[in-house]
């Protein structure tokens, strides 16, 4: 069984026991919570897509770690003028496990 959902404005396959990193929620490591924002739904030959979302279909996560992402660089340069600006970014990620999902 696997389930289609939305977290952070991206859309994610879920399995049981699956491990994903999302964009950075609020909550700890180690809280369990229910998401409820479940776009799709399927089993085998059953597939259940929703108008927009699943209605009574929840899957149940644990947040695993609270991480950063590798560093993006951003480099600014016009030439002939010297100006060269070189700035870095780290995104903050929630890994996820997948514990159950119900349908």
């Amino acid at each position: 069984m696997y389930a289609i959902i939305r977290s952070g404005g991206r859309q994610y396959r879920a399995e049981v026991g699956q491990e994903f990193d999302v964009e950075r929620l609020p909550y700890q490591e180690n809280e369990s919570f229910v998401i409820t924002d479940i776009l799709l739904v399927g089993s085998g030959e059953a597939t259940v897509i929703g108008s927009p979302t699943v209605e009574g279909a929840s899957v149940s996560v644990t947040v695993t770690k609270q991480l950063k992402g590798d560093k993006v660089i951003v480099f600014r340069y016009r030439q002939r003028t010297n100006y060269r600006r070189r700035t870095g970014h780290r995104q903050f990620y929630t890994r996820l496990r997948i514990d159950a999902i119900n349908a």
